[in-house]
């Protein structure tokens, strides 16, 4: 077997339940089908647009029954529909498409970037931008805000309150990050875990230990020097292999490798990770803030030179804050003929576009459900470096306090169901949901 593949997750769970497991990646896109029309998602009134931007912001909860019969004629459904849409932004640049932002020069080239040239201009953007970001920290301490993310040229990070996936203090995860970032962040002391290598490393130990028990049965000669099943220091070797040099006094005459390739040596398998969903870096409790105010100071957090130079990286939260601009995601219904083994079956659609956080992902889901009668499929387009954001974050306590953990919690502004999904541990691991079916008010779906 190959131990570098990812823990095996069934594609599909062996029966319908009535909730699938939250996706912590950013979607592109969403594409809904159903054999029921979403003619109810079709040009809203103003009234009913209007109350939804309402709704949103004094978070009311909408609370649908199990089946509308009439959703064009539905009010509710409607206004909750754009109630879901919603998202908040920042920078806020008419002209760009401001996510995803990793991969995004060729689509930013040409366009208008007057900051780009103009250093007192990208300090002004900054010095805002930083306002906003330490706006969103406070608001997610507070449990105000349920999570954010900050999407940089380069990486993407993901800010997650206390009680949110399964851990009882803030988590933030980051990923893909560079050598460089790591020893950056080291030096300024903020301490952070690389789940995925420590889980390869892991597992490597548990099958050296299963092949030094086979030894061990095979030979009387057991060598002992790997019982404490840590990874040995690459330093320490050199140490101990060239100990008996010094015994003998002839330790000056032979050549032995230079610090340097010591050193080397040490990082080649960190290097290795670079840049690969292996790279996500995990920081939680209180060095988050350590983490806010590095990233302010950051050089590396913002491009110098091409389409993107002096552009501060995107921000991205469900809930409102100091700068945000409030957004909608584009929704669209189409109407197609499939072929259905012999016969043409009129199949309808509709299509979100944006960037769909894992909130108005479980949302939109909640309304599909009422008013297409407990049936419909979805494909759903990630944006593949945030895949690995579902990684379980391993050593959660099992006996938090929830009382304490979850008590501010519903103040976040998402619906109590929503909420209650995403307070959920991660199960999907290094992927995400690529197809979402609904059956008679049950789900399966696929990574």
């Amino acid at each position: 077997k190959d131990l570098h593949l990812p823990v095996a997750v069934p594609e599909v769970p062996p029966s319908p339940r009535h909730e699938f497991p939250a996706d912590w990646s950013m979607k592109t896109r969403l594409l809904f089908m159903s054999s029921q029309p979403f003619t109810w998602a079709e040009h809203l009134k103003a009234q009913e647009e209007a109350r939804g931007f309402a709704q949103h912001c004094r978070a009311t909860e909408t609370n649908l029954p199990q089946s509308i019969q009439e959703p064009k004629l539905s009010t509710e459904l409607r206004c909750a529909f754009q109630q879901s849409l919603i998202y908040w932004l920042h920078p806020s640049v008419p002209w760009l498409q401001l996510f995803p932002r990793i991969g995004a020069d060729r689509r930013i080239a040409g366009k208008a970037s007057p900051w780009s040239q103009d250093e007192a201009l990208q300090q002004v953007l900054m010095s805002d931008w930083s306002v906003s970001f330490t706006s969103l920290y406070h608001l997610l301490k507070a449990k105000l805000c349920p999570y954010f993310y900050v999407c940089t040229y380069q990486f993407t990070v993901l800010f997650r309150a206390a009680g949110l996936a399964g851990s009882d203090v803030i988590t933030v995860v980051i990923s893909p990050t560079t050598r460089g970032l790591r020893e950056a962040m080291r030096n300024e002391g903020i301490e952070f875990s690389l789940p995925l290598v420590e889980e390869g490393r892991t597992r490597k130990q548990k099958n050296s230990e299963v092949n030094s028990e086979t030894e061990v049965a095979n030979s009387l000669e057991v060598d002992n020097s790997g019982e404490d099943g840590e990874e040995p220091d690459p330093s320490d070797d050199e140490h101990e292999s060239f100990s008996w040099l010094e015994e003998m006094g002839v330790q000056d005459k032979v050549k032995k490798p230079d610090t340097i390739s010591i050193k080397l040596r040490k990082e080649k398998h960190e290097v290795q990770v670079d840049h690969r969903p292996e790279s996500l870096a995990l920081v939680k409790g209180t060095n988050t803030f350590t983490l806010l105010n590095f990233l302010i100071n950051c050089k590396s957090l913002v491009a110098t030179a091409g389409p993107q130079a002096g552009l501060p990286p995107t921000l991205l939260s469900p809930v409102a804050f100091r700068g945000g601009t409030m957004q909608t995601l584009k929704a669209r219904s189409i109407n197609a003929k499939a072929r259905v083994r012999l016969a043409y079956e009129e199949i309808f659609s509709l299509e979100i576009v944006g960037p769909v956080m894992p909130h108005a992902l479980h949302s939109l889901t909640m309304l599909l459900k009422s008013a297409q009668r407990g049936a419909f499929s979805a494909v759903l387009y990630t944006h593949e470096p945030t895949a690995v954001f579902n990684t379980y974050l391993g050593d959660t306590s099992p006996a938090l306090n929830k009382e304490t953990v979850y008590k501010d919690l519903p103040a976040c502004g998402l619906h109590p169901k929503t909420l209650d999904q995403l307070t959920q541990c991660p199960t999907l691991g290094k992927s995400s949901i690529r197809f979402l079916e609904m059956k008679d008010y049950g789900y399966t779906w696929k990574s």
